[in-house]
C-alpha cells in the first residue's frame, strides 16, 4: 500500500459530488505518528488512523461545528460517514501513483496526493 504520510485531496466520495469551490474541497493530512487532520467540506477535522496490511481504520474524528452551503454539507456528511468504517485499498488503485481508492461498508473515497500543502 502507498504511504499515507502527507496531504491528500478528496477527489471523490460515495453519496456526494465534490464542489468545485476550493474553499469547500475536502482534504486530509496524515502524519507519521497515526494522526490525521484536514477539512471535511466545511469543518476542520482531527483524529487518528491505523494501517494494517491493506486496511485503513480511522478513530473517532473530532470536528468543528460550523454550517455551510448545502452541497458542502452533503460532502462533509459523506466524508465523515465513509471514514467511520474500516476501508480497504481498492485493488484498481493498489499501484496507481498519487491516487488511492479506499472502499468499505460505509462507502468509498478517492484520495489524490496534493501537489501543495494546505
Amino acid at each position: 500500500m502507498h504511504s499515507l504520510v502527507g496531504t491528500w485531496s478528496v477527489t471523490a466520495v460515495s453519496g456526494a459530488d465534490i464542489p468545485q469551490d476550493a474553499a469547500h474541497q475536502p482534504w486530509l493530512t496524515f502524519d507519521g505518528d497515526g494522526q490525521v487532520y484536514g477539512m471535511s467540506g466545511v469543518n476542520r477535522v482531527r483524529g487518528t488512523f491505523v494501517v494494517e496490511g491493506e486496511t485503513v481504520t480511522f478513530g473517532p474524528m473530532a470536528s468543528t461545528m460550523m454550517a455551510g452551503p448545502d452541497d458542502a454539507m452533503r460532502v462533509e456528511a459523506a466524508v465523515l460517514a465513509t471514514l467511520a468504517g474500516p476501508l480497504d485499498v481498492d485493488p484498481a488503485d493498489r499501484d496507481a501513483p498519487g491516487r488511492l481508492g479506499l472502499v468499505g461498508p460505509t462507502g468509498s473515497v478517492t484520495l489524490t496526493r496534493a501537489l501543495a500543502e494546505f
